[in-house]
């Protein structure tokens, strides 16, 4: 509903566009209305407010009526339906011969006198509040870490691949590879990373999923004396964690991953010291503009970035009828999110349109 006041702001910004040479229709389009509502608002000389809450709306010609509504309350009453829901009582009818009402109309008509309500422990419908975004500028300021596992001979059993990833430069900062998954290992690993990353003074945020590891008490009390700041996913929701389970993808499809299993802890830690060294030096990232995360790292990129857009913009001088429209973008990421607010991402969106 638009009131009066705010119709003839819209009227007056309209006229006073067409006044100085816009046309009528992207006038009125601008401000979010149709000529047809422009005319039908200054149809009468003077702006009103709007009168469909006050239009006289007759009944529908369906509706049940008093005593049909009497019948259905007095069967919900009945102390046989009385501890069943609608979805239950208007199929017993139905197998009895009667219908009084759609399941529907039953519930509509016991939340109007307000004996419509969660029984025992069962609760009401709840949406999660999405997890804190993060907005990291340089490395080591977000970290998102998880645990999977690593196939051996045998069937059933597994070891445990603990890794901590910069979501800036996504390198992998910090892995493990144990018999068992708890939070002491994790907890070890998280003072390992710190200090290889030098970040003592500055520790990070760290993500994670509702493990019982990643929340337990053993990680948590290291995070309090490192001083690190916890940030967890919601309960059930992968997408929480989008980082660490990227990762996990890459490391799955390896062309060597080990997918028939390894013999022994030692076959599987030389297995992932290859893969991270791989992963880090070598890697060219699809997410950070294909250069190795060691190289965004170390803040190599910006450099790597503008030699690559010099090397096309001198092919494309070199051969224009062979460029439709703009080179490769090669700009540089000074932002990378943890599950964005959402005026980043209209902003992200917005950015990569342009």
């Amino acid at each position: 509903m638009i009131s009066a006041p705010d119709r003839q702001q819209a009227t007056e910004l309209i006229d006073e566009a067409r006044r100085g040479g816009a046309r009528f229709e992207p006038a009125c389009r601008m401000m979010g209305i149709t000529v047809r509502t422009y005319q039908r608002w200054t149809a009468a000389g003077k702006i009103q407010n709007d009168r469909r809450p006050e239009a006289p709306r007759p009944e529908p010609s369906n509706k049940l009526t008093v005593e049909e509504r009497e019948h259905v309350l007095d069967v919900c009453h009945n102390p046989a339906y009385a501890s069943m829901p609608p979805g239950q009582i208007v199929p017993r009818l139905a197998d009895q011969g009667v219908y009084i009402a759609s399941e529907s109309s039953f519930y509509r008509i016991l939340h109007a006198i307000d004996e419509q309500h969660h029984r025992g422990r069962s609760r009401k419908p709840h949406v999660s509040t999405p997890p804190k975004g993060y907005c990291a500028t340089a490395p080591n300021q977000v970290w998102s870490w998880d645990i999977t596992y690593l196939p051996t001979m045998i069937r059933g059993l597994f070891f445990y691949l603990y890794m901590i990833m910069d979501v800036f430069s996504r390198k992998v900062v910090g892995w493990e590879v144990h018999l068992a998954e708890n939070g002491f290992n994790a907890a070890i690993l998280v003072q390992k990373a710190i200090l290889s990353e030098g970040c003592i003074l500055a520790p990070p945020v760290l993500h994670s999923d509702n493990g019982s590891p990643q929340k337990g008490f053993t990680l948590r009390a290291k995070l309090d004396v490192l001083g690190i700041t916890p940030s967890y996913s919601r309960p059930h929701v992968s997408d929480d964690n989008p980082y660490s389970e990227a990762l996990f993808r890459t490391v799955k499809y390896r062309p060597d991953y080990p997918y028939k299993g390894l013999e022994t802890l030692d076959d599987a830690r030389a297995w992932v010291r290859d893969f991270v060294n791989w992963y880090n030096h070598d890697h060219r990232h699809s997410a950070i503009r294909y250069v190795t995360p060691t190289d965004r790292h170390k803040c190599h990129d910006k450099q790597l970035l503008a030699a690559r857009q010099k090397v096309y913009e001198a092919a494309k001088e070199r051969h224009p009828e062979r460029w439709s429209g703009k080179t490769r973008n090669w700009d540089y990421i000074a932002e990378v999110w943890l599950n964005p607010p959402a005026e980043a991402k209209v902003t992200k969106k917005s950015v990569n349109v342009a």
